[in-house]
């Protein structure tokens, strides 16, 4: 055996031994250039999953990834920050955050992801706009940051590379659920971008990855822990998923409804954005008012300022439905009575079916397509108000979907619904 040899590592992790910094650099770099095998890196990942990690070994593995590939490092006037959620419905908090914590003396190079499954990507729904350029190089990524003072982008290939690699082989091997092996994925990505701070939204119920909060608070507690080992300064939340943060899902959709935010808007997603947009300011040392920000109209315009640099166009807040394709059937979701609780899984459900989201990586996506003005807990539906709209690329999708969200909401007396942000994690 050589002495670059990953079977010890995994021998070691299998046999509740742990994991250590050079075993971790070893699995990492092997990952990313290729020296270990698909089935060792399949081992490797199915030995995390039954025997665990601790603390150390976690951090180890993180940091191992995160310096597989290219580092970030930034010379700007003011902390580099940002925010993660480990995803929902009608969760755009991204696209009304980053301008806001940017006007707030902060910086904020977010490296974002696409939807996979029932829950949306970001990237998505900024390829809603027509022109927008989510694959930039870096030096027009590191130049709209500085001037901007946010970015939304891809992730290159050089960054987090083992990860990549990892993730996909996580799928293949049923390893997807390692608390110990999503902090790494989730971590070394972020952490590759040279944050000074992180805040990270975890979310719980009907619409998140875990549905169980002391599920999602470990999660929390596994993020803030490790990312803080790794040295960057940490914050977690844990917040509702049992019903849409907005009242939209699809990527134009919701590309409205972050736009409706930010020039005034009010409910769930500006009050998370405020709350998420402070946590980051507060954690970068930044001194800013959130608030302030938003309600002035200055975070309105830092957004249109950086669709332009990113090439979308000058307008587009102005004349939003000018630029934003829309969608040839709009049909009613009927209801009556009180909204008592929502399967929201299905509603994301609804939105790949109509062609709005993806089940494989390589899936194409309708930004037309999806859902609107949908009902939360508590609200009472009716002839005058509907449980949602329908929007579809033709009758028969338009048909199903009515049938699936009706399905979803279930009407009648239950609790009123819980607070937004469940849990805090420092």
């Amino acid at each position: 055996m050589s002495p670059a040899d990953p079977r010890p590592v995994i021998a070691a992790v299998r046999d509740g031994r742990g994991l250590d910094a050079a075993g971790a650099v070893l699995i990492a770099r092997g990952l990313a250039d290729g020296s270990v095998s698909d089935a060792q890196a399949g081992a490797f990942a199915m030995a995390v999953l039954t025997r665990g990690l601790d603390e150390a070994g976690r951090v180890a593995l993180t940091r191992a990834m995160r310096d597989s590939g290219q580092v970030l490092a930034w010379d700007l006037p003011g902390p580099v920050v940002d925010k993660h959620s480990t995803g929902g419905i009608g969760d755009t908090v991204s696209l009304i955050l980053a301008p806001v914590v940017a006007c707030c003396g902060a910086y904020v190079p977010m490296i974002s992801g696409r939807g996979l499954g029932h829950t949306g990507g970001t990237l998505d729904k900024l390829e809603a706009i027509p022109g927008f350029r989510t694959a930039l190089p870096e030096n027009d990524f590191r130049r709209v940051v500085a001037t901007v003072g946010c970015a939304i982008v891809a992730a290159g290939r050089d960054l987090a590379p083992a990860d990549a690699r990892l993730y996909a082989i996580r799928d293949e091997s049923a390893t997807v659920g390692s608390i110990d092996l999503i902090t790494a994925s989730i971590l070394s990505k972020k952490l590759a971008a040279g944050l000074d701070a992180l805040v990270l939204d975890v979310k719980q119920g009907s619409g998140a990855f875990l549905r169980n909060p002391e599920a999602a608070l470990t999660l929390a507690h596994a993020l803030v822990d490790t990312a803080n080992g790794a040295g960057c300064r940490t914050r977690a939340y844990v917040t509702d998923m049992d019903q849409p943060l907005a009242r939209a899902a699809g990527n134009a959709l919701e590309l409205r409804e972050a736009i409706a935010v930010l020039t005034g808007g009010q409910g769930a997603l500006r009050d998370l954005s405020l709350a998420l947009s402070s946590a980051c300011l507060s954690l970068g040392g930044a001194s800013g008012d959130a608030l302030r920000a938003l309600e002035s109209g200055a975070a309105a315009e830092r957004f249109a300022r950086m669709v332009v640099a990113q090439g979308g166009p000058v307008d587009l807040l102005d004349h939003p439905d000018r630029h934003l394709p829309t969608a040839p059937v709009v049909r009613v979701v009927p209801g009556q009575g009180r909204v008592a609780a929502i399967d929201t899984e299905a509603l994301g459900h609804a939105v790949v079916a109509l062609g709005g989201g993806r089940l494989h990586a390589g899936d194409r996506i309708d930004p037309r397509v999806g859902l609107a003005e949908l009902l939360r807990i508590g609200e009472e539906a009716g002839p005058d108000r509907p449980l949602a709209l329908v929007h579809a690329a033709s009758e028969a999708a338009a048909e199903a979907a009515v049938a699936t969200v009706a399905a979803a909401y279930l009407l009648g007396d239950g609790p009123d619904p819980g607070p937004l942000i469940r849990n805090e994690v420092t």
